[in-house]
């Protein structure tokens, strides 16, 4: 066995100095000593080297841009379901906002309803009433937990 990696030897170590060649070739080192045919094959084996670089580098760049216009329509989507959620936000937010406006009292009556019996009367006691009664509604909504926010 020994002597079988012996004879291999000298071959490959003249396999790694022709790989080596032809790797400065294709770097463009060392080009002077080819003839016109060898620079016609490099040549050829560089452009079908290149065709494929460029065939590969396009299909990423065709997977990145797929990639991309899938981010951006769940991106969309995700921005569709965002604005639903905020118009209903603000739905929810003017309902509690006219609740609070019309909270019914202990007795039935609507804070709306108070200040429109304490406007009959006369002026002196209108101007008291509707102060009270503002008062009274005020108090009344942070009692039913409307409060201003």
């Amino acid at each position: 066995m020994i002597e079988q990696e012996i004879v291999c030897l000298p071959w490959l170590a003249q396999t790694v100095e022709e790989a080596n060649r032809q790797l400065r070739h294709m770097r463009g080192d060392d080009l002077q000593g080819l003839t016109m045919e060898e620079l016609q094959q490099l040549e050829k084996t560089l452009e079908t080297g290149l065709r494929r670089v460029l065939h590969r580098k396009g299909e990423q760049i065709m997977e990145q841009i797929n990639d991309l216009r899938k981010k951006g329509l769940q991106l969309m989507e995700e921005n569709i379901f965002l604005r639903q959620q905020v118009m209903e936000m603000t739905k929810t937010g003017k309902q509690m906002v006219a609740e609070s406006e019309t909270v019914v009292l202990e007795d039935g009556q609507s804070s709306d309803s108070i200040t429109n019996i304490s406007e009959s009367g006369n002026s002196r006691e209108n101007d008291d009433c509707s102060d009270t009664s503002l008062r009274l509604g005020h108090h009344m909504t942070k009692v039913h937990g409307f409060d201003d926010q």
